[in-house]
């Protein structure tokens, strides 16, 4: 595994767009490349992997060159030290749990294999699946050793396409707590690619966000999503992450009370440790903004903010306003007759309330 950056420099033209793109993407965590179908996320990934080939592109992990045309340098896919999970398991039905992964394990030739495998297999949590044929596998556990498979190889980057797609909703809710518990325990970078932004919103530590080919933002998921100037997520999905941990309990009303720079806002209990890290997800549509510190009101949650900017939303009668509540970011959405009647204007001192917060997993 390494701590060297992931360098991806991509050019190649399509029927429908000309994809270019210029990234340099952590060493660990999830990458998630977000964008409608067709943006060409799955075509990046491709790339990574040796699968597809871009014309004048650069595709590095670490100090390890896997394709550089300025060089005459193009490895197979096969040479590429990488793990890639589809959208599909891809399972070989005669082979039961164990037999499948142990096929992953063919082109490694390494003394640490069987420890990664065992890794994989404990990570995942597969371990009292490994007798079973693919066929008595559901949805989601087939993924789990899909990917189980791809980590036993020790990759230098995992790829990730849709894996949860072909997913019904309760299969997807079993299976990411898993993703996320490999982000948080492997120092591996990951791309995962979605169109979901649920699952961006669970899993990304690094955003990247396509469109028709070309990179529209990118960096850490918090500040491309408090972004304003090229708002990514539109509609009913705007909204903001915040970080934050518990700071106390009111056992009376079943609340816990999270901490965040710039604020704290009470939430349901969700039965988590004083102190435990939480991450919370603050749509756009639940934030409303007031000139005075509201009284008499059923919204608990009220902030002292900051009006930082203004832009216009999707419907002409709406527009989503960015506030500063300290070194934090909110987005709020209200209709443009609000922002004149309250004659709102950059560094106005507000209050935001916040109707809901949902905490991310």
């Amino acid at each position: 595994m390494t701590e060297e950056p992931l360098r991806i420099v991509l050019d190649l033209p399509r029927a429908e767009f000309r994809l270019q793109v210029d990234l340099t993407l952590p060493s660990s965590g999830i990458s998630v490349l977000l964008g409608p179908s067709g943006s060409g996320k799955t075509t990046v990934l491709r790339c990574v992997a040796g699968l597809e080939r871009a014309q004048r592109a650069l595709v590095r992990m670490g100090e390890e060159t896997w394709q550089d045309d300025a060089a005459g340098v193009f490895l197979p896919t096969h040479q590429r030290a990488l793990g890639y999970v589809f959208q599909e398991a891809s399972l070989f039905e005669h082979l039961d749990v164990m037999g499948n992964l142990r096929y992953g394990l063919r082109r490694v030739a390494s003394a640490q294999a069987q420890r990664t495998l065992d890794t994989a297999i404990e990570l995942l949590g597969i371990g009292h699946l490994l007798q079973r044929r693919a066929h008595q596998l559901s949805g989601g556990e087939r993924q789990r050793v899909a990917i189980a498979r791809a980590l036993a190889t020790a990759p230098r980057v995992l790829l990730l396409d849709e894996p949860l797609a072909a997913l019904d909703h309760a299969r997807r809710q079993e299976i990411l707590p898993w993703l996320e518990r490999m982000r948080d325990e492997l120092h591996l970078p990951m791309l995962y690619v979605t169109h979901s932004a649920d699952e961006m919103a669970r899993l990304a530590s690094h955003l990247v966000v396509l469109e028709a080919g070309s990179v529209r933002a990118h960096g850490p998921v918090a500040e491309v999503l408090a972004s304003v100037d090229t708002p990514v997520v539109a509609g009913e999905d705007a909204g903001v992450l915040l970080r934050g941990e518990v700071l106390e309990h009111d056992p009376q009303w079943y609340l816990m009370k999270v901490g965040f720079p710039g604020g704290a806002l009470w939430l349901k209990d969700a039965g988590l440790r004083q102190g435990a890290p939480v991450r919370m997800r603050l749509l756009a549509r639940d934030v409303s903004v007031v000139l005075q510190e509201p009284d008499g009101t059923s919204i608990q949650n009220h902030l002292r903010c900051e009006v930082d900017a203004m832009v216009p939303d999707a419907h002409p009668s709406q527009v989503l306003v960015r506030l500063r509540c300290g070194p934090t970011w909110l987005l709020a959405r209200i209709t443009r007759r609000a922002w004149e009647t309250l004659a709102l204007r950059d560094g106005l001192v507000v209050w935001a309330q916040v109707k809901s917060v949902a905490v991310v997993p």
